[in-house]
């Protein structure tokens, strides 16, 4: 599109009065309000908000430029959607040549990198810059480092599509933004704001660990708590200057002169009188309910390492602007910084290493912001609808295992914008002029919360418990500063004058650490004095109903959110405690994120909501069946979403629940599959109501092995309809030995050879095996015979004289070293236990590949050793293995395995035996001459597709080979009408079905 009028009357009259612009005496301001505001206003964003928004929703922020020794302290503006950052804008006066002034590029990259902001602008209207701020800015960068677009004025009209392309409003809704940010991503240089400041308060902890350890005697608790306090009080204050709280540059201060942690420990105190805070608590006082930090005070530690720290968080030094830090760029760097812990050699070395959990699970995995706002919209939304703030200072929102915060924070941001609007729609000058005023003007007239509301809603309203005490006092400094945001030293000295108060409130009766799993009771029967101290401190155990009496007494909490641990690691005595207080749920597997999901529904109020991201097992897992029952049974199911794979480097997929306490059968459930979408930044917004599978709470409770069926409806029909016909279970139709996963030789002592080496070994036959190692040998219907044999033995067999043996795998393909089995050595493999012996020499047996998203199986016939990467089982009679294979290996049961598990197209994809027990099988009354029929066409029909098979490999031409194919493409569709017709499946439910499941 052309540029529009006011555009080209810009450039006009800015090449009309070049000179004067140009000259020194045109100040910043005079360019912003005639020159910037006007473009960006043509690019349709509402810069003077006209609209009169609320301050959480205008288009543009124009920040106060704070002057700190010459240095502005926040970007001119900042572009949002739906309060969202997108951009920064840096305005210069048309004096300052932006083309090759390197300061004005590094002042607005640091401001973008450090808010983690893709893309940002440095403009004079003279001159327009756009910089990738993903690359970390250093200050000798020249100033077409990291720069990827350039414009003079007198290019605005003939690019005014390309500009208008990425940085219009329209464009940004649209997510060609996004989009062009994405497609010119460098791919070698970036350094992302939270790696960086990870790797730099990494680097703090093992200097400060080190000196720390050397200079006093601590235990590695007592370490480790010192190390994380100092930490986080040089963090909270180095942001507090950057937002103008406190005196900028007061920190490196005391980098002059000697008694480095002396001077350091003055500014601690002075915080304590200033802030009230947990996080500065060094004396006794009354109605506190934590007791004072008398640890740190009497700590020695040298004046290097505190120096090399506090140097380097000042520009020009630090690429980080504290001011633009996002909460949640802070939440996931510590997220990261409490997986590892500090660790004292015997040498009373300290050393920092990963947690024996972090190291398990492969990393930490900070949960998405989007899924944590969508999880508190859908639970804090829900219960302040229809709420005056009155009446929502009684709600009480939890999370019992906070980490970091992140589900606090998010849902304290959403508690806060809530008021704001509120008291903005409702007579705002009226609470402005309140005793305790929710309200005051700021600059430009723009309503904010004071400081006293946000304290108060804080300490109404957010709960939460981990077991880890460092992460508490995160969770605690996030929250501490998101009370702070939009203060400047002169509003707190002014509230602090009106109501004689400190300024933030100390969260030590709100953020509590304990094991939200284990209560007192764990003690029972136990001698106390015999438990040291490293025990108790472990267990950590946690007294709900004594920690938060007044929360009880109303019947508990309003809403519990969060992520649970999964998989969390236990020492035995915890785990066969929590074991009994949770047999209720229990089947079989056990994960701690069952322990939290259960303990939650005991401390949950009826008519409470719960909203939390679980691993999707608990959906369909025949060991969560249970839970599941437990759940329906005494909640009611709101939203049910299949996240799929979320957390970056991990194959582990999730799903969302929101329930509320209280039952109802006749709740209307909403189901939605996300899995194929979530790598969207905000998935849940490109759907609507039209997209969700809706069904009542009571057909849930029908549903066999599956909470999450589809979000098609018509799949959904069809699923039931296949319940409804005479069916059994799987498990119901195979032998006594059930379904069995293969069994893996432990190649140190076991040797897979081929033919030629057996023979050279000669080994007799019975201790030879043909071996199946996974889906290059299992196909459907038949088996591709390997040439390759397991050395197979009795614990009786001598080795004495056995030779050297070169070991292969993987088919021979790669040659490992030759080994010598020494004397005396156990067998190299034996199968000593007769339950294994037996599942391998069945006469009859399938075999079926465990990788992949769908049922494959084979007939065996020649009693294979079978290794982990199948499962096998026999059939129990009259049903002939023959009529079963047919079944199974039809698309219909593709289409239904896919249904009832959430596999489909998943990385790392499974076949899980604990499903296929479950599976619908069409039993057959051979009492009845047209079902015994059927059955008997079934046993025909696969078993000419197994001789077709054995006649493919035999074909010697290419004629012969085609010609056979056609066959056994022919026959399978054979068996699969003959499904269909076993199902009673109608002519448009069959195309339904052939369209949904297809065998890649």
């Amino acid at each position: 599109m052309p540029a529009p009028q006011i555009i080209l009357d810009l450039i006009e009259r800015f090449e009309r009065n070049l000179d004067d612009y140009k000259s020194g005496s045109y100040n910043e301001t005079q360019v912003r309000q005639e020159f910037i505001n006007p473009f960006f206003e043509a690019l349709g964003w509402d810069v003077n908000n006209q609209a009169g928004n609320a301050e959480a929703y205008k288009d543009v922020i124009h920040e106060d430029a704070v002057k700190v020794s010459g240095v502005t302290k926040a970007p001119d503006y900042s572009f949002r959607i739906g309060g969202q950052r997108k951009f920064f804008v840096e305005a210069k006066k048309p004096s300052v040549n932006i083309k090759e002034a390197p300061a004005a590029a590094f002042q607005v990259r640091r401001y973008a990198w450090s808010a983690k902001l893709p893309l940002s602008i440095v403009t004079d209207f003279e001159e327009l810059a756009v910089y990738d701020c993903r690359f970390k800015p250093d200050q000798n960068d020249k100033a077409d480092n990291a720069r990827i677009k350039y414009y003079t004025y007198r290019q605005y009209a003939d690019k005014w599509d390309e500009i208008a392309a990425i940085f219009s409003k329209d464009a940004i809704l649209k997510g060609s933004f996004d989009k062009y940010a994405e497609t010119n991503k460098a791919k070698r240089g970036t350094a992302e704001v939270d790696s960086a400041f990870l790797s730099e308060i990494e680097s703090w902890r093992e200097m400060l660990a080190r000196n720390i350890a050397l200079r006093n005697s601590l235990s590695v608790r007592e370490l480790n708590d010192s190390v994380q306090r100092i930490i986080d009080r040089i963090i909270f204050l180095r942001i507090a200057e950057d937002r103008g709280i406190e005196d900028y540059g007061s920190l490196r201060g005391i980098c002059n002169g000697n008694n480095t942690y002396g001077r350091l420990q003055e500014l601690f105190y002075k915080a304590d009188d200033r802030y009230n805070s947990g996080l500065f608590h060094f004396r006794e006082e009354k109605d506190e309910t934590e007791p004072p930090d008398n640890l740190t005070t009497t700590l020695t530690i040298d004046d290097k390492p505190l120096k090399d720290i506090l140097k380097t968080l000042y520009y020009p030094d630090s690429p980080y602007e504290f001011a633009v830090l996002p909460a949640d760029i802070l939440g996931q760097v510590y997220e990261q910084f409490l997986g590892k812990v500090i660790r004292l050699t015997s040498d009373h070395r300290a050393v920092v290493e990963d947690k024996p959990e972090v190291k398990k699970a492969g990393g930490v995995f900070y949960t998405p912001t989007y899924i944590v706002e969508y999880i508190v919209k859908n639970t804090v939304g829900k219960l302040l609808d229809g709420k005056t703030p009155k009446k929502a200072e009684n709600l009480r929102i939890l999370d019992p295992a906070c980490g970091s915060g992140s589900f606090l924070l998010g849902a304290y941001q959403y508690l806060l914008d809530w008021h704001l609007k509120w008291y903005i729609e409702n007579n705002p000058e009226k609470h402005a002029r309140e005793k305790r005023p929710a309200l005051y003007s700021g600059q430009g007239g723009a309503w904010h919360l004071t400081t006293a509301e946000r304290k108060r809603i804080l300490l109404n309203n957010i709960y939460g418990v981990d077991i880890d005490s460092q992460a508490v006092e995160v969770t605690k400094l996030s929250l501490l500063l998101k009370v702070l945001e939009d203060e400047t030293g002169e509003t707190l000295n002014q509230q602090r004058k009106l109501f004689h108060e400190r300024a933030l409130p100390n969260l030590g009766g709100n953020i509590k650490c304990g094991n939200s799993l284990i209560g007192p009771d764990f003690y029972n029967g136990k001698q106390m004095n015999l438990m040291d101290t490293e025990e108790a401190q472990r267990v950590n155990v946690f007294d709900w109903q004594a920690e938060f009496p007044e929360i009880f007494k109303a019947g508990g909490f309003d809403a519990v959110i969060g992520n649970p641990p999964w998989g969390a690691l236990f020492e035995e005595a915890e785990l066969e405690y929590l074991r009994q207080k949770n047999n209720d749920i229990i089947v079989r597997m056990i994960d701690s994120f069952m322990y939290f999901v259960y303990k939650s529904s005991k401390v949950i109020r009826v008519g409470g909501n719960f909203g939390m991201i679980l691993p999707d097992v608990l959906l369909y897992q025949t060991d969560n069946r249970k839970l599941r029952e437990f759940l329906l049974n005494n909640f009611k199911i709101i939203n049910i979403l299949n996240m799929g794979n979320v957390f970056d480097k991990v194959t582990r997929p999730a799903c969302i629940l929101i329930l509320e306490q209280g039952q109802s059968p006749k709740q209307i459930v909403k189901v939605l599959d996300l899995s194929e979408s979530i790598k969207a930044d905000k998935p849940f917004e490109i759907w609507d109501e039209q997209h969700y599978l809706k069904l009542t709470q009571n057909r849930l409770l029908n549903i066999p092995a599956s909470l999450f069926i589809t979000s098609n409806i018509t799949q959904y029909e069809i699923l039931t309809k296949i319940q409804k016909i005479k069916t059994l279970p799987l498990h119901e139709m195979v032998d006594e030995d059930g379904i069995q996963r293969g069994v893996s030789p432990d190649l140190k002592e076991a040797f897979l050879v081929n033919s030629e080496i057996a023979k050279k070994l000669n080994f007799e036959a019975p201790k030879l095996r043909k071996v199946l190692t996974g889906g290059k040998q299992v196909k459907k219907y038949f088996t591709e015979n390997p040439d390759l044999l397991l050395i197979y033995t009795r614990r009786s067999d001598n080795f004495k004289e056995l030779p050297n043996i070169c070991r292969y795998i993987d088919q021979f393909k790669e040659q490992i070293t030759c080994k010598e089995v020494k004397q005396n050595k156990h067998p190299i493999y034996a199968l000593h236990r007769a339950r294994e012996e037996r599942i391998f020499l069945k006469e009859e047996k399938l075999i079926g590949v465990i990788t992949g998203d769908a049922i494959i199986l084979a007939l065996d016939k020649e009693q294979y050793f079978v290794t982990d990467g199948l499962y096998l089982f026999g059939v129990r009679k009259p049903a002939d293995i023959r009529y079963l294979m047919g079944v199974l290996n039809s698309e219909l049961f593709i289409f239904i395995y896919r249904l009832l598990t959430l596999e489909k197209g998943r990385v790392l994809a499974q076949v899980k035996p604990t499903i296929l027990e479950q599976l619908p099988i069409r039993n057959i009354d051979f009492n009845n001459h047209d079902e015994t029929k059927m059955h008997d066409r079934m046993v025909q029909l696969v078993e000419q597709m197994l001789t077709l098979h054995k006649q493919l490999p035999k074909a010697k031409t290419g004629h012969e080979q085609t010609l056979i194919q056609r066959q056994i493409d022919a026959t399978d569709q054979q068996i699969d009408k003959l499904v269909y017709e076993l199902y009673g499946l109608t002519p448009e439910e069959i195309r339904i079905i052939e369209g949904h499941s297809v065998v890649n």
